[in-house]
């Protein structure tokens, strides 16, 4: 059991029968009152994002979350499609919004890791960070930085991200999956 001081950022636990995660963490102790623990956590099986303070008479459940990786193989008509790393011909379906927006920087091939509750996929974690091949940006013009210095460019999944100006159609670029940000050109065009 999990005490309310001990909901720290990442923690998982149940609460109304339903896994939690905590994404914001803050300890509050006011003068003349009881101490509270005032958070933001994500309902791991709708996604939702919720305030929440909790109380020192409130004890919580650790969520067993079991992860296991996985191969995503393509997306088709609002589905995502996976199989077992050593067992391609065991496959099975997500949809869209199970996967949310770590689903636009999957391609084939990709092992990403299934968090399994109660047996029951809820969610699926992307690695970090993804390399992916840019299928289209207008070209950087020199001095043309009002703007940051940066330019859109679309990727092989079909993703915007906003990229230098010296990136070019055919470098592969580093993009982390958690913020959708650049972070690295991996390799140069040809």
């Amino acid at each position: 059991m999990l005490s309310y001081n001990e909901l720290r950022k990442g923690v998982l636990f149940v609460l109304d029968g339903d896994p939690h995660q905590v994404l914001e963490y803050e300890f509050l102790r006011m003068q003349q009152r009881k101490p509270v623990a005032k958070t933001k956590i994500r309902n791991l099986l709708t996604g939702k994002i919720a305030e929440r303070s909790f109380h020192q008479n409130e004890s919580f459940e650790e969520a067993s979350i079991d992860k296991n990786p996985v191969k995503y193989l393509y997306h088709n008509r609002g589905a995502y499609w996976f199989s077992e790393v050593t067992d391609p011909s065991k496959r099975f379906s997500l949809t869209e919004e199970l996967i949310g927006s770590s689903g636009q920087f999957l391609k084939q091939n990709t092992e990403v890791v299934a968090m399994y509750f109660d047996e029951k996929i809820i969610a699926i974690e992307p690695p970090i960070k993804v390399e992916l091949e840019v299928k289209e940006t207008p070209p950087g013009i020199k001095g043309n930085t009002s703007q940051g210095g940066n330019k859109p460019a679309t990727l092989e999944t079909g993703v915007t991200v906003n990229v230098p100006l010296f990136i070019e159609i055919g470098d592969v670029i580093r993009v982390n999956t958690e913020t959708g940000e650049y972070s690295e050109r991996v390799e140069k065009s040809k």
